[in-house]
C-alpha cells in the first residue's frame, strides 16, 4: 500500500486525491489523532490533562448512568466514527441508543451515532466548530456537544428538522447542568466537570 503522505499529492492537471478510510487505517500510530474529513487529512496533538479529566468524568457519568438505565452505549476516544470512505473521525465521546445499535460493528462504528462530543483543544477549535459541526449535521447525528475546557463553555446542537440548531449555551459561571432528552435524568454539573483534574 501507498504510504499514506503520497496520497495527499496533487496530480497535475486535476484535484488532489482524496483520503479513504484505506488511507486512514495506514496512518501512523504515533499517539496524535488522525481524522478524515471530506478526504482531507485532518491530526491533532495527544490531548492534555484537563482535556482528559473532562473525558473521563463525562464517560464514567454516561456509563453509570447506562448501568441503571441501558438505553444505549457510550464510548470514549480512540474509536472510529465512519460517516463515507472518506468521512473518518474520532469524536472524544459517542453515545449510541439501542435503537441505533446496527451501526455498532465489532471494529467501528459505522452511521450516524444519536449523540457526539468534542472537547476542544488548542488547535480544535475551527475544526470542532465548523468543519465537524458541517460533518455531523450533514450525516445526520442527533445532538452535538462542543465542550470548551478553557471558556468553561458548553455548546448544544441539536437536529430540528434535519438541521442543527444551536439548542444551549452553558457555562459553569452561571452553574448550569448538562442534560440531553436523549436520556431523561443524566444530569451532569459544569462546575464539578470543569474542576476535575
Amino acid at each position: 500500500g501507498h504510504r499514506a503522505c503520497s496520497m495527499m499529492r496533487i496530480m497535475p492537471g486535476s484535484t488532489s486525491t482524496k483520503l479513504t478510510y484505506e488511507d486512514f487505517l495506514l496512518l501512523p500510530d504515533d499517539g496524535r489523532r488522525h481524522e478524515i474529513i471530506d478526504g482531507e487529512h485532518y491530526a491533532s496533538p495527544s490531548p492534555k490533562t484537563k482535556h482528559q479529566s473532562i473525558s473521563a468524568l463525562l464517560i464514567t457519568a454516561f456509563r453509570n448512568f447506562l448501568r441503571e438505565h441501558p438505553a444505549g452505549h457510550a464510548w470514549a476516544a480512540p474509536l472510529d466514527v465512519v460517516f463515507s470512505d472518506t468521512d473518518v473521525v474520532e469524536p472524544d465521546l459517542v453515545y449510541v441508543s439501542n435503537g441505533r445499535a446496527a451501526i455498532i460493528t465489532e471494529q467501528n462504528i459505522q452511521g450516524p451515532p444519536d449523540l457526539v462530543v468534542e472537547i476542544i483543544s488548542v488547535g480544535s477549535r475551527r475544526t470542532d466548530e465548523m468543519i465537524k459541526r458541517k460533518l455531523y449535521e450533514r450525516f445526520g447525528v442527533g445532538e452535538y456537544w462542543i465542550i470548551d475546557p478553557t471558556l468553561e463553555t458548553v455548546k448544544v446542537y441539536r437536529r430540528v428538522e434535519g438541521a442543527f440548531v444551536r439548542a444551549e449555551e452553558l457555562t459553569a459561571e452561571a452553574e448550569d447542568t448538562l442534560t440531553t432528552p436523549l436520556l431523561p435524568g443524566l444530569r451532569i454539573d459544569l462546575r464539578e466537570m470543569f474542576a476535575s483534574l
